[in-house]
């Protein structure tokens, strides 16, 4: 592959000064730990030590003289193999020659490990640098296996890590002062030693600094840069905080999380703060509500409970609050999540007024889409005539009630909240905004809502986020506090932490969830966007959506004819008594526009209705299809039809 100099994708990067102290794994180097005063990108999602962002483009090597190395990037995640230290590691970036094709890692590259060290630390005769050898042989240091470059004492036939070389075997660190740090390995620790790092939380393996008497252990990452002794940031407190080096039972004051924390304090003001949780931006935007919050220090009386986690929030300590809605607050913890923040301090900047509306009004009643510039669209208000073959382009439902926009030169109809629908919003699925973009040609591609699992061909919701997938504007048009008929206390989203069945269709939840906090009640994306009313070629009354009851005897599926479960939710007629399931009534394929043809993968397939006198037969399944949408495949003289999603796509999984 050629490595000649790219563009350097962090070189466009919008960055920002990431928080003081966080746990993370460098985009660049690819090196987890303690990043302090790094840099923080939110497309893509990365932090980066600020000595990775400032490294040279282009360096001047003693290993290679003839040409200069130039600092490159590879797409995808390629393993380097480095021509100093004869490593193979997988990365992204390193230095490179063009001319002669090799590669130095990014350590190597500006750190390059010396011939020989005369007086090393870890043993006391001469050291020589060796390359990768094929013999795997203990690191005398930590005693593991050395599998790439080494350094070896020759006349004692002994080997040691490049990394372990400088490592003494026993340190004074300022975070504990009392005792000098031994150098052991983790598993020569018994169940009762400490084997996290008192500073970063995580768990070293291989070796680590300890202190047997205290029972105190540091990871060599932050041995090599341990947080600041003294902080002035007058946004988190307006005295300089020092660090204290023991864990101290106390509140945080900017969090208000109360436990045995590592902190830096004030001994003036008795004020104490997580690491974490200096120099917090103070205005930011998050994916759970529509205005700028602020941070303030002491958030005051007026707030009830957080507006991500939904636990009280104290009037004492710091939090976010809003300036627009005076009940609105977030705790400093939640504002802060990786999955809810963007990542951009807005103080100072100015906030840009979008016009986020979907359409112009050009007269009365009489409004310009921007999914239909062609043409104007009016404003129906009464007397809809309900017909099945009649759907909004947006959402794929049939024009049932309510008042709707249509085309007067053409078959083009929104349901009137649909084209409402915001240009632009926030969504809990992702921290950066989301986009409303349009149906496409008549041949169009079948997009898959990765949070409902459905098929649709309507509007979508799409994201700024590069790794995000498409959403419909089902799940797109969920809100919360989400208050249905179904569930007496309102519904707020979460994410799933472990299998769990929806409450009213019992299916396992593939991922995103409206949940209640006040009761064990979870409800799925699909079964939270089912129209409340429906028709059904089976009825001639207009169906309710049941949310499940108590029943002694058995209810009958009107459609399928087989057994209806009255604990899940389904379709009832009242004017005749008849119940459906809800899988009967609405199928798979309820959001895609018949008469369509969609582009699956490298076929071709057709969107059409279920309305003939003689159902046909599933081609995977082998059973009537009973739903009204169903998609028919033309293979030569052959014509295939299919039922559902999974009889749809397993039979195409015979041909990838």
């Amino acid at each position: 592959m050629d490595t000649s100099a790219v563009q350097l994708p962090f070189r466009d990067y919008s960055l920002q000064p990431a928080p003081r102290y966080i746990n993370a794994r460098c985009h660049i180097c690819s090196v987890t730990g303690a990043i302090y005063n790094g840099y923080f990108c939110n497309d893509p999602i990365v932090w980066m030590h600020k000595e990775c962002v400032e490294l040279p483009s282009e360096i001047n090597h003693l290993f290679h003289p003839q040409h200069p190395l130039l600092l490159t990037y590879e797409e995808g995640w390629w393993s380097c193999f480095c021509a100093l230290c004869g490593e193979t590691k997988p990365a992204k970036y390193f230095y490179s020659c063009s001319t002669c094709k090799i590669k130095v890692d990014l350590t190597c590259g500006m750190n390059p490990p010396p011939p020989a060290i005369e007086h090393p630390i870890c043993h006391d005769h001469p050291l020589v640098f060796l390359k990768k050898r094929q013999e795997k042989t203990p690191c005398e240091v930590c005693k593991n296996r050395i599998i790439g470059s080494s350094y070896s004492c020759l006349g004692c036939e002994l080997y040691f890590h490049v990394g372990c070389i400088h490592l003494s075997k026993e340190v004074n660190h300022p975070c504990h002062s009392d005792h000098p740090l031994m150098l052991v390995e983790s598993e020569s620790l018994t169940d009762n030693d400490k084997k996290t790092c008192f500073l970063c939380g995580q768990q070293p393996h291989g070796i680590l600094y300890h202190c047997s008497i205290c029972n105190f252990t540091l990871c060599i990452g932050c041995i090599k840069s341990p947080p600041p002794l003294v902080v002035e940031n007058v946004k988190t407190h307006k005295h300089p905080l020092t660090f204290f080096p023991r864990g101290v039972y106390c509140t945080c004051n900017v969090c208000g999380v109360k436990g045995l924390i590592l902190s830096y304090m004030c001994l003036q003001c008795g004020f104490a703060v997580h690491c974490s949780c200096v120099d917090l931006p103070q205005v930011m935007n998050i994916n759970r509500h529509d205005h700028r919050i602020s941070f303030t220090q002491h958030l005051g009386p007026g707030y009830l409970n957080c507006g991500v986690c939904r636990r009280s929030v104290c009037q004492f300590n710091g939090a976010y609050s809003c300036l627009v809605c005076p009940n609105y607050a977030v705790h400093s913890r939640c504002a802060t999540r990786y999955d809810i923040w963007d990542g951009v301090e807005l103080e100072g900047k100015a906030e840009n007024i979008e016009d986020i509306a979907p359409f112009k009004v050009v007269g009365d009643d009489l409004i310009r889409h921007f999914s239909h510039s062609k043409h104007s669209l009016r404003l129906h208000k009464n007397n809809i005539i309900y017909d099945d073959s009649t759907r909004c382009e947006a959402c794929g439902h049939p024009v049932e009630f309510g008042r709707i926009y249509n085309c007067e030169e053409c078959c083009f109809i929104l349901h009137e909240k649909c084209a409402n629908l915001p240009m632009k919003k926030r969504l809990v699925f992702s921290t950066l905004p989301f986009l409303l973009l349009g149906p496409g040609n008549d041949v169009c591609k079948v997009l898959d809502c990765k949070l409902c699992g459905m098929f649709f061909t309507g509007f979508e919701y799409k994201s700024q986020e590069r790794r995000q997938s498409d959403i419909d504007v089902h799940c797109g048009s969920l809100t919360e506090p989400f208050v249905h008929d179904g569930h007496l206390h309102p519904l707020y989203f979460d994410q799933k932490q472990k299998e769990l069945p929806c409450n009213a269709c019992q299916k396992t939840i593939r991922d995103y969830m409206l949940c209640c906090a006040d009761c064990d009640f979870n409800l799925c994306l699909w079964c939270a966007s089912l129209p409340k009313k429906i028709r059904h070629s089976n009825d001639e009354h207009i169906l309710t959506l049941c949310c499940g009851e108590e029943a002694n005897g058995k209810y009958w599926c009107d459609i399928c004819e087989a057994e209806l479960d009255p604990s899940k939710w389904f379709y009832t007629c009242f004017g005749c008594g008849g119940t459906l399931h809800v899988e009967c009534v609405l199928g798979d394929f309820s959001r895609l526009m018949p008469g369509c043809t969609i582009d699956y993968r490298v076929y071709t397939v057709e969107v059409v209705f279920n309305n003939h006198n003689t159902r046909p037969m599933c081609s995977r399944c082998h059973s009537r299809c009973k739903v009204s949408v169903i998609l028919k495949f033309r293979e030569g003289n052959i014509v295939y039809f299919f039922c559902s999603r999974s009889c749809f796509l397993m039979h195409f999984s015979y041909y990838l």
